[in-house]
């Protein structure tokens, strides 16, 4: 995995090739699915989240065509933190965010090919895929057994 130190000037060293870097090196580092791990160079903290958020935050500054975060979606994200029991949120989000990446990619190479699927063929599958993830999602989740225990107890 590739080391990124990162400096009290807010200097960002990759140690890999030995330069400095920027947030927008990481991106590319990111989309190429290049591992890295962000440290502070004096205490050895990671310090990986905190960069890959300000990455996020550069991007939806730069263009706002490409906002992915509404002010309606960011206040919804900051009322889960207040929760007395948070929602398994980064489960949901992760998974979610899988699906569709990979749904995107399967989709392009459906359209690249000579479709061997009629279109409305092919979405049906995404939408039995969709269905699958979520009845899975929730049936994970840690709270249905709670649910399922307090029906049992009734």
């Amino acid at each position: 995995m590739r080391v990124i130190r990162k400096y009290a000037n807010r200097r960002l060293y990759d140690t890999q090739q030995s330069r400095y870097v920027t947030l927008e090196d990481l991106r590319r580092l990111i989309i190429e699915e290049e591992p890295f791990r962000v440290e502070d160079a004096k205490s050895g903290e990671d310090l990986t989240r905190t960069i890959l958020l300000s990455i996020i935050i550069e991007q939806e500054q730069a263009d706002n065509e490409a906002e992915v975060f509404s002010n309606d979606l960011l206040a919804q994200l900051i009322r889960v933190y207040d929760m007395s029991s948070p929602l398994p949120l980064a489960r949901y989000l992760e998974q979610g965010t899988q699906l569709m990446l990979e749904q995107q990619k399967r989709m392009q190479t459906q359209w690249k090919q000579a479709m061997r699927h009629s279109p409305i063929e092919f979405m049906r599958e995404l939408a039995e895929e969709n269905m699958r993830f979520w009845q899975n999602a929730l049936n994970q989740s840690p709270h249905a057994d709670d649910d399922e225990s307090e029906d049992k107890k009734s």
